[in-house]
């Protein structure tokens, strides 16, 4: 089934094609997920190398001009194709955001099979493959790069220019992504940037994440006395680090459970009213929610549902604590010092360095004499939040329609996409966050799995999401 070359074939030929080509698409995933490309482990870095280079001949062979680029660690995958027809130019350029590594296996010894042998297994959705880094990300990934590879097989090409960066090093903190963006900005040009590394709603229900929030974590250590001290013949005469951070830390919140440090909603706006409504719809259930992780009531600010309070507000929590003995026993000891790790998800407008700025102040300010601070920043990045009114919005959503015969949810998720913000930041360009994972696929965990029905929705929505983006004028 093939049109002439530059001519657009029907969202319904495509969707066909797709379906005709899917077992063949998912022995393609499976190749890919045999590469145990682990790229936080130096002793995996060959087969890191092994893998880029196996994505780079998948996208060469429908089309693409594509290298393993160098960069200061792993390759960083970039592949480019003008789009065919004569028209093809003058359509929205559209960038893909991915990743083709995946975090270690471990602990091994709780797999059903091998995780880097992927297996097709019966599941109560039907069939789905297990395998380290099925969903995360090489199966979303893989729906992109089949996608395209329907539109190569009907078209001759994608109907608008399209670049992939595909990146080696998203599970282990993505050193080389902001220089190799700041170097390569020319050949990433693009009007949008599609990514697709989040979720549905379920099996049957599409979903565009439209509320990404984002991060400021730090590190907080308290110093004291020059030295660990004997508590019974300092006790009451000197300051204690470990009593005056966990004092500190206690004042973070107020009795709602709001944020206590001045300025920290500056910029945090409330629910668009249909928005609200919709996540109000959804039927959530608070209990399903929390038993799996054994608990019974909610807990968090005041006045929100579970849905507002992980996906639109901002929060802070105390993520580890430490300073003084630790180990077994007893030891009467006033510890020199003390430390907390503390991190801030972000929302809407608020400003990462801001906030960070008056993390600092806010301990400062409670020091007692004798005292003094040191902080480290484990990172900081802005919430994303798409505009209800994009046009790409609106095509994706048109594209998802096509396939799935609902509209698309617009949700929020309560992680941190940090490459989506330096996209943005760097390359100057909104992103769509379009996944197809689900709650229950083990991600980072043992036993992870993608439903081979999400694994095809997300090629055929790929496919009719490119179809929209390529009806837009530029």
């Amino acid at each position: 089934m093939t049109t002439a070359q530059g001519s657009v074939p029907s969202v319904d030929a495509l969707l066909a094609s797709v379906d005709a080509s899917f077992e063949s698409s998912t022995r393609r995933l499976c190749d890919f997920l045999r590469i145990p490309s682990v790229s936080t482990d130096p002793s995996y870095d060959a087969e890191t190398r092994r893998c880029a280079d196996w994505l780079v001949n998948e996208l060469r062979a429908i089309g693409f001009e594509a290298e393993a680029a160098k960069t200061i660690g792993h390759p960083m995958v970039v592949a480019h194709h003008p789009g065919v027809g004569p028209d093809a130019a003058k359509r929205p350029r559209i960038l893909y955001y991915g990743h083709y590594d995946v975090q270690p296996a471990d602990p091994l010894e709780l797999w059903k099979s091998p995780p880097f042998e992927p297996v097709i297994v019966d599941g109560p959705r039907g069939k789905r493959v297990v395998a380290r880094g099925a969903v995360d990300d090489k199966g979303q990934v893989m729906g992109i790069v089949e996608a395209l590879r329907a539109w190569h097989a009907l078209a001759g090409g994608p109907p608008c220019p399209v670049t992939l960066m595909i990146e080696g090093e998203e599970e282990s903190g993505s050193r080389s992504l902001e220089p190799f963006m700041h170097a390569s900005k020319e050949r990433l040009a693009a009007d949008v940037c599609v990514v697709s590394d989040t979720g549905m709603w379920d099996v049957a229900t599409p979903a565009i994440t439209t509320r990404l929030r984002g991060l400021v974590y730090m590190e907080v250590t308290v110093h004291g006395p020059s030295r660990d001290l004997h508590s019974g013949m300092y006790g009451g005469a000197v300051p204690n680090p470990i009593n005056v951070l966990a004092r500190i830390l206690s004042e973070l919140h107020d009795k709602d459970r709001r944020v206590t440090i001045p300025g920290f909603y500056d910029g945090v706006s409330e629910l668009p009213a249909d928005t609200k409504a919709q996540w109000e719809s959804l039927g959530f259930s608070d209990a399903e929610f929390l038993g799996d992780i054994g608990l019974s009531q909610g807990f968090g600010e005041t006045g929100r549902s579970t849905l507002e309070r992980t996906w639109s507000r901002p929060t802070c929590d105390v993520n580890g604590i430490s300073g003084g003995y630790e180990g077994k026993g007893a030891k009467t000891v006033i510890a020199a010092h003390a430390t907390a790790k503390v991190s801030f998800r972000l929302v809407s407008r608020q400003d990462p360095e801001r906030i960070a700025a008056a993390f600092k102040q806010f301990v400062e300010a409670r020091l007692p004499a004798g005292c003094r601070a040191e902080f480290e920043s484990h990172g900081a990045n802005p919430a994303i939040e798409v505009s209800e009114s994009s046009r790409y919005l609106g095509a994706a959503e048109k594209g998802l329609a096509r396939v799935f015969g609902k509209p698309a949810l617009r949700i929020g998720t309560g992680g941190s996409i940090p490459a989506v913000g330096a996209i943005g930041r760097i390359l100057g360009m909104d992103s769509l966050l379009v996944g197809f994972g689900l709650d229950d696929d083990c991600v980072h965990s043992p036993n992870e799995k993608f439903e081979l029905a999400c694994y095809q929705n997300a090629i055929r929505s790929h496919a009719a999401m490119l179809a929209e983006f390529a009806a837009l004028a530029r």
